[in-house]
């Protein structure tokens, strides 16, 4: 698994009918495809979320869409940015993700988290609990998931899962790629250097540095090369070249760049890169033909150079 550059897509308001909603979607993942970034990813939500627009905007749900992507993409690495583990029994989730796998012959990324969004929780009927429950059903929920994807049978017993041998057959691979999103320094971060392959960190520009020395100390206190687990970072990306740095409102600062693409990917080498972080996960706010491949482009100059 090689994550350096990797594209997500949060929304699916396109400002079209619906029956050119999912052709969007499909030409977005092409171009990156394309253009060289590593990865494609979608949210795990069912409703669009505060900060990007109202409850009701149109939101697939990301399994099945991955599947469709995955048969209009040939070589770029398919999953979610990422799972709530919250929204599904998690044998469910591990038969779910090796047949994603066999679907795209091998290109199935296993993204998963605790779940955050309250209001899909209370209006869909999920669990939500407090924090610490649902860190709980994240590690118990894993007992049951690693095991299976690599085709074991565990047996687990827990406050919140249980499994009898569970199984998931067919598999493509014995290992499919683990990643986690967050930037806890007291569970995530640890989590991650305990069975992850790779963090999506989702911290600011300036947090950078210090998220990265708490992954070389979680790695270090398990006998972990801290080089084995991969690191990105999550932002946005608006890309015009009649935009600037400077017109980032100052909310989004910390985690947005702006300008041409050759501008974009500079300001990811300086704040990014430099602070040691591996790559970048990138979403661009609504959908351009040219921008995602301009962008990718401009970036692959920075990481193969």
């Amino acid at each position: 698994m090689t994550i350096r550059l990797g594209f997500q897509i949060p929304d699916f308001s396109y400002g079209t009918d619906v029956s050119k909603l999912f052709p969007t979607v499909i030409a977005q993942a092409q171009e990156a495809e394309a253009a060289g970034f590593d990865a494609v990813f979608l949210m795990d939500h069912f409703y669009q979320l505060p900060m990007l627009g109202s409850p009701d905007q149109p939101m697939l749900e990301a399994y099945t869409a991955l599947g469709a992507l995955a048969t209009a993409t040939e070589s770029v690495q398919l999953g979610t940015l990422v799972t709530g583990n919250t929204y599904r029994n998690p044998a469910l989730l591990a038969k779910i993700i090796t047949t994603l796998d066999v679907v795209s012959s091998g290109r199935a990324v296993l993204g998963i988290g605790t779940g955050w969004f309250e209001l899909e929780h209370d209006q869909l009927g999920f669990e939500f609990g407090t924090f610490t429950d649902r860190f709980n059903r994240l590690d118990e929920a894993l007992e049951i998931i690693l095991p299976m994807i690599k085709g074991e049978r565990p047996t687990f017993e827990g406050k919140w899962y249980r499994a009898r041998e569970a199984m998931a057959e067919p598999r493509f691979r014995d290992h499919i790629p683990l990643l986690i999103g967050g930037s806890g320094e007291k569970k995530t971060i640890p989590l991650a250097a305990r069975h992850f392959d790779h963090l999506n960190i989702i911290a600011g520009f300036d947090e950078l540095p210090a998220k990265m020395a708490a992954v070389q100390r979680s790695c270090e206190a398990i006998g972990r090369d801290p080089a084995t687990l991969e690191t990105t970072m999550l932002l946005t990306a608006l890309a015009s070249q009649n935009v600037s740095a400077d017109q980032i409102p100052d909310a989004m600062s910390q985690r947005m760049v702006a300008g041409s693409p050759e501008s974009i990917a500079e300001q990811i080498k300086t704040k990014v890169l430099d602070a040691g972080v591996g790559g970048v996960t990138m979403n661009i706010p609504g959908y351009t033909p040219g921008v995602i491949a301009d962008v990718g482009a401009a970036l692959r100059t920075v990481f193969d150079g």
